[in-house]
């Protein structure tokens, strides 16, 4: 969610109000995913990671399949039937939306992100299935309440109804001074019983020299990147009760291949349900 600050200029056209010079998370995850819709400043942030990480690609792709196993969990186990999703990055099929109202059309979905671009194509690709809903909002993590007041959001969900609310890769760019855990706390209160909260975040306990390598290349490009313990990332989901398999790496949780490297991913992942 967070720009950096300062590149050289670029000839690239972009939609209005996307700034090409300056380094963007959404844009950068679209590269490691393959996509077109990023610029020569994210991919040469995106590179250096690389260096620092070569399997980086891969995390992404991970943390993709978490959102879809997550998404269908959510629906089928908890009924679920209306997610907040919280820097949403630029769509790449299947979207949170199609996943889960291939398994219950009636889901409504309400993305959240503050990088122009996304909501370019936001607009184009996220349609949802006639029996629910799809939003987008132009807001920001700092600001909750923003989110949570939005009419958009207020059209589209009971707010006396469940919500699953999905942060996937997005903490890691408020730092601490930020308190990021307070900015969750006050997600995690205004949303009823029963609702569930997913998250992934990247983490230096499983490699620290590669990650400390691609902290180091994210803020030397004006970005925020925060790698934290697994302690720290607990922290976020409060009081509310882990599903299982508790807090574990990206590819452990729930995972469609039994056989995948739990810490080939350097991502702790874990969803909870408020009582």
């Amino acid at each position: 969610m967070e720009q950096g600050k300062g590149s050289s200029p670029s000839r690239e056209v972009a939609p209005p109000g996307v700034n090409i010079n300056v380094p963007h998370s959404a844009r950068i995850y679209d590269y490691w995913l393959g996509g077109k819709d990023n610029f020569a400043v994210d991919r040469g942030v995106g590179d250096a990671m690389i260096q620092a990480i070569p399997s980086l690609r891969y995390m992404a792709g991970e943390n993709r399949k978490f959102v879809h196993r997550v998404a269908r969990d959510l629906v089928r186990e908890q009924g679920i039937r209306q997610f907040l999703d919280i820097g949403t990055g630029i769509p790449t099929r299947p979207n949170l939306h199609e996943v889960a109202q291939a398994i219950a059309p009636e889901t409504r979905v309400v993305y959240v992100d503050n990088d122009p671009i996304v909501l370019v194509h936001a607009r184009a690709l996220m349609l949802s299935h006639p029996a629910g809903r799809s939003e987008y909002i132009s807001a920001d993590l700092r600001d909750p309440a923003s989110i949570l007041s939005d009419q958009a959001l207020l059209d589209t969900f009971n707010v006396s109804e469940p919500v699953g609310l999905t942060l996937i890769a997005i903490l890691m760019l408020l730092a601490d001074e930020d308190d990021p855990w307070a900015k969750v706390a006050e997600l995690r209160d205004a949303l009823p019983s029963g609702s569930c909260l997913a998250i992934t975040h990247p983490t230096a306990d499983f490699n620290p020299t590669e990650v400390d390598a691609a902290v180091a290349a994210a803020t030397g490009a004006g970005m925020t990147l925060v790698a934290r313990t697994q302690e720290a990332v607990s922290r976020f989901f409060g009081d509310w009760e882990m599903l299982e398999p508790g807090l574990v790496p990206v590819s452990s949780w729930r995972p469609d291949d039994p056989d995948v490297d739990p810490k080939a991913a350097y991502y702790w992942a874990g969803v909870a349900r408020k009582p």
